[in-house]
């Protein structure tokens, strides 16, 4: 009988323990659950701060010109979308060209970044010679030097080889390996490539450029790609170099072409501007979106080190 009792005493205490650990856990899913909502909505809100320039340059291209900076609704009254064919032609030239011109620059300089800075990369993780970590050193240095800081010598250099009013200055460096932070990125993801395949492919009798043409460029696409990537918007967006380099308005790119529609001592066309601005963007969205997982993967292994 005693011990009868003495188990169900057991059985009643297992069974509170059993209770009392569910609500535990139910109250901890609770505030989990919670903390899931709150961190979303704070991550909503902060994602519409970011992106409400974005939003309000869209909305803004399809207003006419007295409700850009005269009304609040961020929701157009009406939708003009004549300021998107209007101000394709607005120019003496037409965006065609410009866009061309853009393209044509970042082109040649992703291409040009991706095989030299490649190629340098690749002597710094890969080789050995005199002077590499001295060298790796001088290179890394170069990212705390302020572009403004060589924009003179640079011009100067350019204009005595008569380069001044051409392309010449801004891709031609690209394919010198000019951009300290695109080979920094690719050694980082090259030296965690195992060297064992370099010592299996120099016993089949490979050379260097073997070795890195067919082992190393296909095993680091995510790198190419990241590299790519922000090639692409840094260039495709830069304002300063070809306002420096550039004269002729029938080689301007699209930065430069947008700024011809503000005009300090006549009227400014905005809305104009805003549907080009738009329509500039459409190139480096597309182009992230189809190389996102690239771009994800490059950033995530080259952090690793």
């Amino acid at each position: 009988m005693t011990t009868t009792a003495t188990d169900l005493e057991k059985a009643m205490a297992f069974d509170e323990a059993a209770r009392v650990a569910h609500e535990l856990r139910v109250k901890q899913d609770q505030r989990n659950r919670r903390a899931r909502y709150l961190k979303h909505l704070f991550l909503i809100l902060v994602s519409v701060v970011m992106l409400y320039p974005l939003f309000w340059l869209v909305a803004s291209s399809l207003k006419p010109e007295t409700q850009i900076f005269g009304s609040l609704s961020l929701w157009p009254e009406e939708f003009h979308f004549d300021n998107y064919t209007r101000g394709w032609n607005a120019l003496p030239i037409s965006f065609t060209v410009f866009y061309m011109n853009s393209a044509i620059v970042t082109l040649l300089s992703v291409v040009g970044n991706l095989i030299s800075c490649s190629f340098a990369a690749y002597a710094f993780a890969r080789l050995q010679f005199t002077g590499r970590t001295i060298w790796f050193a001088l290179m890394m240095m170069t990212l705390m030097i302020p572009y403004h800081v060589v924009l003179i010598p640079q011009y100067v250099q350019f204009l005595k080889l008569g380069w001044v009013d051409t392309y010449l200055p801004l891709v031609v460096p690209k394919f010198l390996a000019s951009d300290a932070f695109f080979i920094f990125l690719m050694v980082q993801f090259f030296r965690q490539l195992p060297r064992e395949l370099d010592e299996a492919a120099m016993i089949d009798g490979c050379s260097p450029f073997k070795i890195y043409w067919a082992i190393i460029l296909p095993l680091s696409l995510p790198a190419m790609g990241t590299a790519a990537i922000f090639s692409l918007i840094w260039v495709w967006e830069d304002f300063l170099a070809p306002l420096i380099y550039l004269n002729d308005i029938k080689s301007y790119t699209v930065p430069l072409a947008l700024r011809l529609f503000l005009d300090q001592e006549g009227e400014s066309a905005y809305g104009q501007m805003f549907a080009m601005s738009v329509l500039s963007l459409v190139p480096v969205v597309i182009f992230f979106v189809a190389f996102q997982k690239l771009i994800v993967r490059g950033i995530a292994t080259s952090g690793m080190k």
